[in-house]
């Protein structure tokens, strides 16, 4: 057992007898997954000034265990954004080295493949020396500020990606469901009402958007914010069923609009959210908060409670997105390359084969005690592609909970409260996020002699 856990091809909980089947492509990238859990974990707990009262307050000998690590007198060196850029660049490194371990692998039978697969103990023991190591590096000023703007420009690709998933999520979400009116004209009433939902949705949101961040007198900025964002929202619904691009792509319609245009309202709310609380002065005197809902003001009384559950969703986020994006059909489409319009089935769950899986997952499978080996013919995903977007996912982590571009008064408690480094990344994302799915209607316009296919 203990073999198993540390060089076997599957996690640890796997060889116990009380835990359901499992797939081989999955546990290894649950185990993946995990490590990056543990170590945001850690990188959350060195940002928050809180952890590191509780701890110089508890810990006996705190401060003689601190002189001995050359830590500083209260380890003021663990604790802070520098603290954090050291670890993350630990992560980085450790599945950039995976990343090129595992380049042009195609099978699970070759002795790299095992490496991703296996050895779970030892790999815990490299990210835990990796992230150390980091602590060491010789010249720390020069270090910190050349590794930022490494860290900013990872975490702008890690959010270009996503961008273009989404993107290619929409286009492939119409084009799946319009092979199926051939056949069967009920699937135009699907369109039709998932593209109703869809745009009521968006109008709705930007309303209450309206009525929640901005007020009569005041809050321009918000409004203008606003208009702006519905502006867009109705260009690129005008453009997806405008004639020059209909005849170019008859694929084109309202549901990938409508998709993208709920998807902009999410990022407005959440640029919102996150900007800095506007305080004035009213006629008695008092500070009043404006421009922020009501429940907004109490919500945020309770730091710890908003720490916890930001915390929570962030990693949720991070995860979901790394996970969803590295399958073999994202990074397929991330190429440029999609499945034969003849060869879509219309499907509710358009997603996955009409088994709830990938097809190529579905072949020559083979079953042990309680892994399913679902590699013997080919790897599921690309591995190379896996370790790459962890590692811009190490890259996004580090730049987001250090408050990206104000560092120096960064911390996890007030990070979830307002910051304007994160509103103008998030306002960023919506603007290429606009931008990129008109590039995707106006290109086959503007290189009328290149095929697109989307």
């Amino acid at each position: 057992l203990s073999l198993a856990c540390c060089c076997g091809s599957a996690g640890c909980s796997l060889c116990c007898g009380c835990c359901p089947k499992a797939r081989q492509s999955r546990t290894t990238r649950f185990m993946y997954a995990l490590y990056f859990i543990l170590v945001v974990l850690l990188c959350c707990m060195m940002m928050s000034p809180v952890v590191s009262k509780q701890m110089k307050e508890h810990i006996p000998f705190f401060e003689d265990f601190c002189k001995g690590i050359k830590a500083g007198d209260s380890c003021e060196k663990l604790v802070g954004y520098s603290a954090v850029y050291r670890v993350c660049f630990g992560m980085a490194c450790f599945f950039l080295v995976f990343c090129l371990l595992t380049l042009k692998i195609n099978s699970s039978k070759g002795c790299r493949a095992h490496i991703h697969n296996g050895f779970w103990f030892f790999k815990l023991l490299l990210l835990g020396a990796m992230c150390s190591g980091a602590f060491f590096i010789p010249d720390q000023d020069t270090f910190l500020n050349a590794w930022r703007y490494v860290g900013a420009t990872g975490g702008f690709i890690f959010i270009g990606i996503q961008l273009l998933l989404i993107v290619e999520f929409a286009h492939k979400w119409n084009k799946n469901w319009t092979a199926g009116t051939a056949s069967n004209k009920l699937w135009y009433a699907f369109l039709s009402l998932v593209t109703l939902v869809m745009y009521s949705v968006a109008v709705g949101g930007l309303i209450l958007l309206a009525i929640f961040y901005t007020q009569r007198d005041g809050c321009m900025e918000n409004k203008i914010l606003l208009g702006v964002h519905g502006g867009l929202c109705l260009l690129i619904s005008m453009a997806a069923i405008s004639p020059c691009v209909q005849n170019r792509q008859p694929h084109s319609g309202l549901l990938q609009s409508g998709l993208i245009s709920c998807y902009v309202t999410y990022l407005t709310f959440s640029a919102l959210s996150s900007k800095p609380a506007e305080v004035v002065v009213d006629e008695h005197g008092k500070n009043v908060t404006i421009c922020v809902p009501d429940f907004g003001q109490d919500l945020y009384r309770d730091e710890n409670w908003v720490t916890g559950l930001g915390t929570t969703l962030l990693i949720g986020c991070i995860l979901y997105s790394c996970l969803t994006s590295t399958t073999r059909a994202s990074s397929d489409a991330l190429q440029g390359r999609y499945a034969a319009p003849e060869l879509e089935v219309a499907r509710c769950c358009f997603c996955f084969g009409p088994d709830g899986e990938d097809s190529a997952e579905q072949q020559n499978v083979k079953e042990g005690p309680w892994v399913i080996y679902d590699e013997k013919r080919g790897t599921v995903y690309s591995y190379s592609y896996f370790h790459a977007v962890f590692s811009l996912a190490s890259l996004y982590v580090m730049m987001t909970v250090t408050n990206w571009f104000h560092y120096e008064s960064a911390s996890i408690e007030t990070f979830f409260t307002g910051s304007w480094s994160i509103f103008w990344v998030k306002m960023a994302s919506c603007w290429m996020c606009v931008l990129l799915y008109l590039w995707t209607l106006v290109a086959p316009l503007c290189c009328p002699s290149r095929q697109f296919s989307v």
